[in-house]
């Protein structure tokens, strides 16, 4: 009987860290589960893509594209008594993004639910009616949450908000512990694990630890491993602002993209210097 973990989220919650990790000790942790992350098989053979894209535009067509990779990835990797996938988008899009309809997201539970129904359904579909399906989503303390989105979210967007505006228009947001605690209600009886980012800290695997304690990997295991790295840091205050404005400037996506890149790259080389 085949035990899949899926790591289906949040994003901002050392999803990075986490996937990292698990990629760099693959071989390691072998004996104990079969990993498939983030950049593995062309990113799920495109179907966390495909998870995302329906997260800002919630069609049944949508649905049935993530359905169709899925299913496509699933029939390339072989069978294992333990399997782990780890991808955020799994959970949707994240807040902060907008919809078709230009609308502000504010939750992931509209399009977290049906993808974790696809997932589970795609999973029996592949290696049986008895396979054991867990989700595990990371959680953290809602407004360094919020900050770390909003920081992404200038890099990666045309956003234009000060952070009090963008805080303002996820007001309503849930915290992330009631987004996972109505996931798990509505996928009851597949379990639900919730793992906090700050509980993790101290762990030799960093976030990872959520997935090795599941998994039963033995902790002198973990701890003989090279220790997780933090793999990405957000930009400083004054970057952020710097963001902001040229936001804000008129440029084209194109141009905004490029200069943006320069800026991290050469806030990169800055750090190791």
């Amino acid at each position: 009987m085949t035990r899949v973990i899926v790591h289906a989220g949040f994003h901002k919650t050392g999803t990075t860290s986490l996937q990292t990790y698990l990629a760099r000790n693959r071989k390691a942790l072998k004996p104990w589960f079969d990993y498939y992350g983030k950049y593995g098989k062309a990113e799920f053979l495109q179907a966390g893509a495909a998870a995302r894209i329906y997260g800002q535009r919630r069609f049944a067509w949508r649905r049935r594209a993530f359905r169709r990779a899925f299913r496509r990835f699933l029939g390339t990797i072989p069978r294992a008594e333990t399997i782990v996938l780890s991808r955020e988008t799994f959970a949707g899009a994240m807040p902060g993004h907008r919809d078709f309809l230009g609308r502000t997201l504010t939750s992931y539970t509209p399009a977290a639910v049906p993808l974790a129904r696809e997932i589970t359904r795609a999973l029996r579909r592949r290696f049986g009616p008895d396979t054991v399906v867990e989700f595990l989503y990371t959680i953290r303390e809602r407004e360094s949450w919020l900050r770390s989105v909003y920081g992404h979210l200038l890099r990666s967007i045309h956003l234009t908000e000060d952070y009090e505006a963008f805080r303002a228009a996820l007001a309503d947001t849930p915290d992330l512990r009631d987004q996972a605690n109505a996931i798990a209600a509505a996928l009851q009886p597949v379990p639900v694990h919730m793992a906090r980012l700050e509980e993790f800290s101290d762990h030799p695997a960093g976030p990872a630890g959520a997935v090795l304690v599941l998994a039963g990997v033995p902790d002198d295991l973990a701890a003989s491993l090279p220790p997780a790295r933090h793999e990405y840091r957000g930009q400083s205050p004054q970057m952020q602002a710097e963001f902001l404005a040229l936001n804000r400037s008129g440029r084209s996506k194109g141009e905004l993209k490029a200069t943006k890149e320069a800026m991290i790259a050469e806030a990169a080389k800055e750090r190791m210097s």
